[in-house]
C-alpha cells in the first residue's frame, strides 16, 4: 500500500485529523515512521529532536487506570491545595486559617508546618492493596511538590527531606515497596522545579496589622536557627529564597503566566537547576520507577535550561539498557504537537474533546489536591460515577486516567473517600473487560453531552463545565474484532438506542451476531435497524451502576 494511501486510511479512522492540516499530518507521519513496536536503536539525546523517537509502551496504553498518592506536609493542616503558597498571601483565606492554628508566618513558617508531619498512621501496603483492589494498574507517589521537600533519602536535598525531618521516613521507598509487591508499575511525581518563583510570597510581610512589615521567614538563613528546633539547618536549602523578586510577583496570580519561565519570572541560577537535576536523577536511579509526572509546562525549567531534556534521555536510555526495550513514560503539560511525540501529555482536571493520535493522560482529584477539611465535612467530593464517567470518555479518546484521593496528613483516607473508591473498584471489578487493553474506535461516542464540552484552557482545566452525561450519550471502544459501547447511564426504559451501529453504518459495516452485558456476560435481544442498534434489556436485569458496558461482536 502506498505511504499516501496509509496516511488516509489512519486519518479517515481518527476524527477531526486532516492531512491538510499541517500539525495533524506531522502527527500521522510520525505515526507511520514509528510503529509502536519495540524500541529506538541506540540512545536518546537531550534534545527534542532525539526525544521525538519516543514510542510509548503497551504497558501504559493497556492500563488505562492508575491511583496517585499526592500526599506530603501541605496535608498536614488539613487546609487545600497550595498551602505552602498561601499561607504567606496575607488575607488569604489559608493565611487566615495559618494564623488561628499556627501563628504568624513570620514566626511560624512552613518548615515549622514540615515539623508538625508526622504521618503517623500511614500503611502503604493498605492503601496500595486497596487501589490494587480498586483496579488500577499504576501507582504513582509524589516525591516533592512545589514547598521543595523531598519524600525520599535524598543525597542532594540532605536536610531538606522525609528521612531527616517530618515523618523521618522514606515515603517513596514505603509507596514503591508496597506497588511492586502488587505487580503495578510505579510512578513519582516531580514538582521542585517551581520553588523559586512559587514560594517567592514568603519573602513578604504584612501591610496591615500589629506585624505590618516583619518580614515572613522566607529569608532566613543557618545563621537564624540558633535555639531553634532547626539550629544547625539552612532554610534557604529549602525556601530558595535569597534572590530578588520577580516582575509582578506581589500580583498572587502571575505564577500562572509564568509558568513556562517568562513574561518576568526571577530566573533560577545555575546552582538551583544544577540542584534539582541532581535530585532527579537520584530519584530515578534509586527508586526504578517505570513513569516520571512532571508538573511543567513541557520538562522542568525548559526553555531557560535544558536540565529536563538531560533527565528525560537519561530515564529513556536507562530504560532500554535494564529493560532490553523502552518502557519509560513521562509526562508533561501544555506540549505542542512535535513535543507530544517525545513524551505523553497530560491534562490535569480535563480531558480531550477528540481521539488523540498519540496515547494521553488525565489527572485529576476527587477533592482537592492536599487534604481540605472542608471538603470533608461538605462533602464535596466527586462521586463514583462521576469518575468512571471521566474514565469511560477519556479511554475512547485514547487516554489513560489517573485519580487521587486526598490523604490526610497522618496517611488515612477519611470514610467518604474509602467508599467512593470502593465503589469505583465494584464497577471496574464488573465491566473492566470495557475498559483495559482497549483501543479508541473510528469515532469516541455519541450523544449531546460532547455537543456542549468545554474547551481545554492551558494544562487542562475543562472538567465538570459541560452538560452532564445522560442515556443518550455512548463511547466505544475495541479489543480485537470486539466493539464495546458503554451507555453514560443506567437506563430506565427497557433498551437503549446506539444510533452510530445503525444499518448500513459507515463506521460499522459487519453484520452484528451477538450483543452482551459485559457485567454479566448474558446476552441480550436487539435490532438493528436505519435508525440504529436497538438493545433490549430483560425487564427487572440488574443493570451495573453508573453506566452499562455492552459487548458487541
Amino acid at each position: 500500500m502506498k505511504r499516501r494511501t496509509l496516511l488516509r486510511y489512519i486519518a479517515a479512522a481518527i476524527p477531526g485529523l486532516y492531512l491538510t492540516n499541517a500539525a495533524n499530518a506531522s502527527l500521522l507521519h510520525h505515526i507511520l515512521d514509528n510503529p509502536n513496536t519495540g524500541s529506538p536503536k541506540g540512545s536518546f539525546q537531550p534534545t527534542w529532536e532525539s526525544l521525538k523517537n519516543y514510542q510509548t509502551p503497551e504497558w501504559f496504553r493497556d492500563a488505562k487506570f492508575g491511583m496517585w498518592a499526592h500526599w506530603g506536609p501541605q496535608c498536614q493542616p488539613e487546609a487545600g491545595d497550595w498551602y505552602a503558597r498561601h499561607m504567606y498571601m496575607e488575607g488569604s483565606g489559608q493565611y487566615k486559617f495559618h494564623l488561628a492554628k499556627y501563628g504568624h508566618p513570620s514566626k511560624f513558617g512552613f518548615k515549622d508546618v514540615i515539623n508538625t508531619w508526622k504521618a503517623e498512621k500511614w500503611d502503604p501496603q493498605a492503601i496500595v492493596d486497596l487501589y490494587h483492589r480498586t483496579g488500577a494498574k499504576y501507582f504513582m507517589a509524589l516525591a516533592n511538590h512545589h514547598d521543595n521537600l523531598d519524600l525520599y533519602d535524598s543525597s542532594f536535598q540532605k536536610n531538606w527531606n522525609s528521612t531527616k525531618i517530618g515523618p523521618k521516613k522514606d515515603i517513596v521507598k514505603g509507596w514503591a515497596d508496597a506497588a511492586r509487591k502488587r505487580g503495578l508499575h510505579f510512578g513519582v511525581s516531580v514538582h521542585a522545579a517551581h520553588t523559586w518563583s512559587w514560594l517567592e510570597t514568603s519573602q513578604r510581610s504584612d501591610k496591615l496589622g500589629p506585624l505590618a512589615g516583619v518580614p515572613y521567614d522566607g529569608k532566613l538563613t543557618k545563621a537564624d536557627g540558633k535555639g531553634q528546633w532547626w539550629e544547625g539547618l539552612d532554610p534557604q536549602e529549602l525556601y530558595a529564597q535569597n534572590h530578588a523578586l520577580g516582575k509582578d510577583s506581589l500580583d498572587d496570580g502571575a505564577i500562572h503566566r509564568q509558568w513556562n519561565w517568562g513574561n518576568g519570572v526571577s530566573i533560577p541560577d545555575q546552582k538551583y537547576i544544577e540542584k534539582f537535576y541532581k535530585r532527579t536523577i537520584e530519584l530515578i536511579d534509586k527508586y526504578g520507577p517505570d513513569m516520571v509526572y512532571f508538573d511543567d509546562s513541557q520538562l522542568p525549567l525548559w526553555p531557560i535550561s535544558d536540565a529536563g531534556l538531560k533527565i528525560a534521555s537519561h530515564f529513556y536510555n536507562k530504560s532500554i539498557k535494564e529493560k532490553g526495550s523502552l518502557q519509560a513514560v513521562i509526562t508533561g503539560k501544555i506540549l505542542d504537537v512535535e513535543q507530544r511525540k517525545a513524551m505523553v501529555w497530560d491534562i490535569e482536571r480535563g480531558q480531550s474533546n477528540a481521539i488523540e493520535p498519540l496515547p494521553w493522560q488525565t489527572d485529576t482529584c476527587i477533592g482537592d489536591w492536599h487534604y481540605n477539611r472542608e471538603v470533608y465535612n461538605q462533602n464535596r467530593y466527586k462521586t463514583p460515577q462521576s469518575v468512571i464517567h471521566t474514565l469511560i470518555d477519556v479511554v475512547s479518546k485514547n487516554g489513560n486516567l489517573m485519580l487521587n484521593i486526598p490523604l490526610r496528613g497522618d496517611g488515612t483516607m477519611d470514610e467518604i473517600e474509602a467508599k467512593i473508591v470502593e465503589e469505583i473498584g465494584q464497577w471496574m471489578r464488573e465491566n473492566g473487560e470495557s475498559i483495559y487493553k482497549t483501543r479508541p474506535w473510528k469515532i469516541f461516542g455519541e450523544g449531546p453531552a460532547q455537543q456542549a464540552a468545554a474547551a481545554l484552557t492551558a494544562q487542562g482545566f475543562n472538567e465538570g463545565k459541560g452538560k452532564p452525561f445522560s442515556v443518550e450519550d455512548v463511547r466505544f471502544a475495541t479489543k480485537g474484532d470486539v466493539l464495546f459501547a458503554t451507555v453514560l447511564s443506567v437506563p430506565q426504559q427497557g433498551s437503549v438506542l446506539i444510533k452510530s451501529l445503525a444499518e448500513n453504518s459507515p463506521h460499522y459495516k459487519q453484520k452484528i451476531n451477538k450483543v452482551e452485558l459485559v457485567a454479566t456476560g448474558a446476552s441480550l435481544r436487539f435490532s438493528r435497524t436505519p435508525e440504529g442498534l436497538k438493545v433490549f434489556f430483560p425487564e427487572n436485569s440488574k443493570l451495573p451502576s453508573f453506566a452499562v458496558p455492552i459487548k458487541i461482536s
